[in-house]
């Protein structure tokens, strides 16, 4: 060997045997990060998988004639309600009003005038309510009180009956009675069923209650109407804007894509409502929402623009519309998700059904570019219902907070 290439093959040596302890550092680093990342994922996947604490059924609270609630169900002073005989008028104490209530026969006669009237009503609502009734909407009084006889069946099934259809934090099909899964969070007083209804590929029979086939057929025909004026609802919103019809229709993915739910919400009797609520206040995170209310007991209060709380006196056989935040985000906050909440009766159950039409999952939701002018720029960062509504999912209601989050500096 040449004694000149020694000092090259002692630095070649040299040079590999850094190198494999580079490496060897880097490699145990990546799997030390790797262990890291697969406890984390283990744990996410835990929280979605199970609620953090047992589930106690407000219904059994409630039959078990107790006369004060658990703490568990207490909100903070702030949170409570000022219930009716309380109201001294000022903007803290709940104010008995009626939303705007829109005759939609309007749209379907050949009187012009009555058609544009129908139409700017509609439009006021969404920019300045966020709320409207309406009535004429072309669902049989016959088939929307046979969907709440249906249900207010269930919840008349024994417990054990029900508990068969338990839901989890996954996707929360199912029976349940509580959002969110904070340990030690403040409940709300109320449990409901949960389940999708489109697209198809989302529609999980087994999910759905035990029911007899004529029961069921009353599920899907009271859905079906629901998502028909769904989609009637969007083309007029979109039309509103001065925009082609399908346009909203078309960013929640088209109606083959777009989402339909139900949440079927029971308020059972509460010894001390001044303390607690049936749902605490929040704006709902999907893109449209139709309740079928209680007509025997009120319940539902929307914040208005003064921050007094409105009780809203349903319409008989009227249909409570409401905008989300997903078509707040896509108007670029021409039309308003306002926000809500539930009280709840000391000597009456209350049940509604309240149906979600959302967008695709994984489609980004983005102000619409048609309304996005150099004098009115996004308002807000792109995301995902996915994405969005797993705040709900995990935090429960939180006022407007999330959207708030998502709006775009300026």
């Amino acid at each position: 060997m040449n004694p000149s290439s020694s000092p090259f093959l002692i630095y070649l040596f040299l040079s590999i045997y850094n190198f494999l302890i580079l490496l060897c550092f880097i490699l145990r680093l990546l799997f030390h990060l790797f262990e890291i990342l697969v406890k984390n994922l283990t744990k996410a996947m835990n929280m979605f998988q199970d609620w953090p604490e047992p589930i106690v059924r407000v219904q059994s609270l409630s039959q078990s004639n107790l006369k004060a609630i658990p703490n568990r169900y207490v909100k903070p002073l702030s949170q409570r309600p000022n219930l009716p005989s309380q109201n001294h008028h000022n903007k803290h104490n709940p104010v008995t009003a009626a939303i705007p209530i829109i005759d939609l026969g309007g749209l379907y006669t050949n009187d012009i005038t009555l058609h544009a009237k129908t139409l700017d009503e509609i439009s006021k609502a969404c920019k300045e309510w966020g709320f409207f009734q309406v009535v004429n909407h072309g669902m049989s009084p016959q088939l929307m009180d046979r969907a709440k006889e249906t249900w207010r069946d269930f919840f008349h099934l024994p417990m054990e009956l029900k508990n068969m259809h338990a839901n989890s934090p996954k996707t929360y099909e199912g029976y349940g009675s509580r959002l969110g899964v904070e340990k030690g969070a403040i409940l709300d007083w109320s449990d409901y069923y949960y389940l999708h209804y489109c697209p198809l590929s989302l529609k999980d029979y087994t999910k759905w209650p035990s029911l007899s086939l004529h029961r069921r057929e009353i599920l899907e025909d009271y859905c079906k109407e629901m998502v028909k004026l769904c989609e009637n609802l969007m083309s007029i919103l979109s039309r509103n804007l001065g925009l082609q019809e399908d346009i909203l229709q078309n960013a929640f993915g088209g109606k083959e894509e777009s989402g339909g739910c139900l949440r079927v919400n029971y308020y059972p009797k509460c010894p001390q409502p001044e303390l607690t609520l049936g749902l605490s206040p929040h704006s709902d995170p999907g893109g449209l929402t139709i309740l079928l209310p209680d007509e025997q007991v009120a319940g539902l209060q929307v914040r208005g623009c003064d921050d007094a709380w409105i009780t809203v006196e349903p319409a008989p056989h009227a249909l409570i519309v409401n905008i989300g935040d997903q078509i707040q985000m896509l108007t670029n906050s021409i039309y308003k998700s306002i926000e809500h909440r539930v009280i709840v009766s000391p000597a009456k159950e209350r049940l509604s059904l309240a149906f979600f039409y959302n967008p695709k999952g994984n489609i980004p939701i983005e102000p619409l570019e048609e309304l996005v002018t150099e004098d009115s720029p996004a308002l807000y960062s792109s995301t995902t219902y996915d994405q969005y509504r797993q705040f709900m999912r995990t935090q429960g209601p939180r006022s407007k907070s999330h959207i708030d989050e998502l709006r775009s500096p300026r």
